[in-house]
């Protein structure tokens, strides 16, 4: 039974070298998600999840993030590696690289962001470190080839679905955000709240507003496009990396559900 899951876009669909073996729909509590079990040509198995559901018809706002981590967790999944498409902050992260992120900065406003929400549920979940230190490791010792990595990042997370402003794209970099998006948060929470280990690998797409001088739904998608195939074969041979066992602290996280 495969332990490592990758949610991302449509581009992990059709994976190179990998074999889909099942299309499973999980019920839970906070409602369906859609996996797909595949199996590379090492005989290594994981599965997608489609983040924006199929055909990607959720916006970032509306995407039901409890129910694709439980459903996650309810199939044996121990380590999630989420992968999204960002604006960059710094003109040293160039569009085509990739971040390895290690803090993030919330700005969403309206989502739906623990599991913990019932009255007289109490609960503090410790996000010092929000990335899984060791599946971070295991990704940064990954072959890349020419891909440009980036071994750390701070993700800012907007609610959107609106692109930002070039005040608030300032007033991010100011605080020390590197990239922008609208998806991270509260994924990589509800992760560790269940003691799952999660890493984000952003992609940049384009430079944020104020920085570029438009910014648009379809250049955002068509740069997703061009390295949508680079993406899928590095991400999957990061998962051939991973440990059987793992010895990080983040399945004995505070709070977390058994």
């Amino acid at each position: 039974m495969p332990r490592t899951a990758i949610i991302g876009g449509s581009g992990f669909y059709c994976v190179p070298g990998c074999n889909l073996k099942e299309k499973k729909v999980v019920r839970t509590k906070y409602g369906d998600a859609t996996l797909f079990f595949y199996e590379n040509e090492k005989g290594a198995e994981f599965v997608f999840l489609p983040r924006h559901g199929e055909g990607h018809t959720c916006a970032p706002h509306r995407i039901n993030y409890r129910a694709n981590v439980i459903a996650l967790k309810e199939a044996g999944i121990e380590r999630i590696i989420g992968i999204s498409s960002v604006g960059s902050l710094r003109e040293a992260i160039r569009p085509g690289d990739f971040v390895l992120l290690d803090q993030f900065l919330d700005f969403t406003k309206a989502r739906p962001i623990t599991f913990f929400d019932e009255d007289g549920c109490v609960v503090h979940t410790d996000m010092t470190e929000p990335y899984c230190h060791d599946l971070r490791q295991c990704i940064l010792s990954a072959p890349r080839g020419d891909i440009r990595l980036h071994d750390k990042g701070t993700y800012v997370c907007t609610e959107g679905p609106r692109f930002e402003t070039a005040a608030e794209i300032r007033m991010y970099a100011t605080l020390g955000g590197d990239v922008v998006g609208m998806t991270g948060v509260p994924e990589v929470v509800l992760a560790r709240e269940l003691g799952m280990c999660y890493a984000g690998i952003s992609v940049a797409t384009n430079y944020a507003a104020g920085i570029s001088k438009v910014v648009t739904h379809e250049e955002v998608l068509e740069a997703m496009k061009k390295i949508e195939t680079v993406l899928a074969s590095y991400v999957v041979g990061c998962i051939t990396t991973v440990p059987e066992v793992r010895k990080c602290t983040c399945k004995d996280a505070p709070g977390k559900m058994n």
